[in-house]
């Protein structure tokens, strides 16, 4: 019987990704460890192998189709003695892969792909535009699938029409946008009219102007519209849920750090002959990682109905890439050496822009440092980056003038921080101890040491 193979889950929180290349073509022979296709995630592009052996009757997915969701059919495997005429009664559905695969008969390309091209101040049309994700496919009284393409389903999901009562004039009787398009929903019954008030749902809580709303406002001025890879939407995604339901709160210090400058310095040039240069960020992390220790309790996540405290200081680190960002973490941070972690460090930065990461390299860790000093930025907030309990925010180190131990005023070159926290994980007071660990750490380098 033929074999469904499913768009894979390459990472934990792998929802959909975009099958970017096909390493085969239909008639192919395969062995298990064969590789298939290149996948491409949020975050990176991996290869997709091959785990049984056979032959590759039918490609259901078009290479560079994007939001393909994880378990869907991509392709089916024939066994031995099989041929692509058994793939309709054995294997995946035909008309199922094509309504997933094909766009609509009357659906224009640009449609399709949202826009993508110039855009150069054209409203895209409003049903092409849509987020909301394709109803469920219905059956009819026996219990049969009805064939509807997404568009076609998303349209009747929003004018509330009964696909049951609807022919189809697509391949193989497949219900089309212009089947939708045109019909109005039936009456609703008389009982379901005369249902009480205080039992009907209440309506959702807007959440901004939709796709159409903000495309019409800007119609007749020149602009370009710019097509979000998968990314972009997952930062969008993950942050928006961070600051709708993680409680953050904020805890900025100032830190001195003449003595940190000086002791950096002094390592660099003995470390010189060794190709090493730490840098301060190097500082930072081996700082974050010990006041995690000094602080167990903080050292955590939240886990939905449970907190998680971790042993290891498994600290991650934001840093910027084309097109958005990658949080590497560096594990057992606390045990390893400055120069040890400036080593793995940008090893992690350099295959983090190169998008070679893996997503056990990316993913995990309690604590994120976040330093846009080497910007120019003074002080920021940053948004937490679930499930870490915190996040440090680190400004530039500039001149400013301070009051000395005996009260005299000097000059120190002092850096902004500040910390976000989870009021879930981390209350105020240990929150304030966790910072001034830090603090302590970065004004007292020699303590790092020992």
């Amino acid at each position: 019987m033929p074999t469904e193979i499913l768009m894979p889950a390459l990472s934990p929180t792998m929802e959909e990704g975009t099958l970017a290349k096909w390493l085969v073509k239909e008639g192919d022979t395969v062995n298990a460890g064969d590789l298939l296709a290149e996948i491409e995630t949020d975050k990176a592009t991996m290869e997709f192998e091959a785990v049984d052996e056979g032959t590759i009757g039918k490609l259901l997915v078009e290479e560079g189709s994007e939001g393909v969701k994880v378990n869907t059919p991509i392709a089916v495997l024939l066994e031995e003695g099989e041929s692509a005429d058994d793939i309709a009664s054995g294997g995946a559905s035909a008309p199922e892969a094509d309504a997933a695969a094909e766009p609509e008969k009357d659906e224009k390309p640009d449609e399709k792909a949202g826009g993508e091209g110039s855009g150069k101040g054209k409203a895209a049309e409003p049903v092409a535009q849509s987020d909301t994700p394709a109803p469920a496919a219905p059956k009819d009284e026996k219990g049969e699938r009805i064939f509807a393409s997404p568009l076609a389903r998303r349209i009747a999901a929003e004018k509330g029409l009964d696909l049951t009562q609807i022919k189809g004039s697509g391949p193989h009787g497949r219900i089309v946008r212009a089947d939708v398009e045109g019909a109005k929903p039936a009456a609703a019954p008389a009982k379901e009219a005369a249902k009480p008030a205080d039992k009907a749902p209440a309506p959702a809580a807007p959440s901004g102007p939709s796709p159409d709303a903000v495309m019409a406002m800007y119609e007749g001025r020149e602009f370009e519209e710019v097509k979000l890879d998968g990314m972009r939407k997952t930062i969008a995604a993950r942050l928006t849920e961070a600051k709708q339901t993680v409680p953050h709160f904020y805890l900025r210090r100032e830190i001195r750090l003449d003595a940190l400058m000086k002791f950096r310095a002094d390592l660099n040039k003995q470390l010189e002959p060794r190709g090493v240069k730490l840098s301060v960020n190097d500082f930072i992390i081996k700082a974050c990682a010990l006041a995690l220790q000094a602080v167990p309790d903080a050292n955590a996540v939240w886990a939905g109905d449970k907190v998680l405290k971790l042993k290891p200081s498994d600290v991650a680190v934001a840093v910027a890439i084309e097109g958005g960002l990658f949080t590497p973490v560096l594990k057992d941070a606390e045990m390893k050496s400055l120069s040890a972690l400036s080593a793995e460090m940008k090893d992690l930065a350099k295959r983090a822009r190169d998008r070679k990461l893996a997503p056990q390299e990316y993913q995990g860790g309690t604590f994120a440092i976040s330093n846009l000093g080497m910007f120019g930025i003074e002080n920021f907030d940053a948004v937490i980056n679930p499930p870490h309990g915190a996040i440090l925010a680190v400004g530039a180190g500039l001149k400013k003038p301070v009051v000395g131990a005996d009260g005299e005023l000097t000059v120190a070159t002092v850096m902004s921080v500040t910390l976000s926290v989870d009021h879930r994980v981390i209350d105020g007071a240990m929150g304030a101890d966790l910072l001034k660990q830090i603090v302590e750490n970065l004004e007292n380098p020699m303590v790092m040491l020992a």
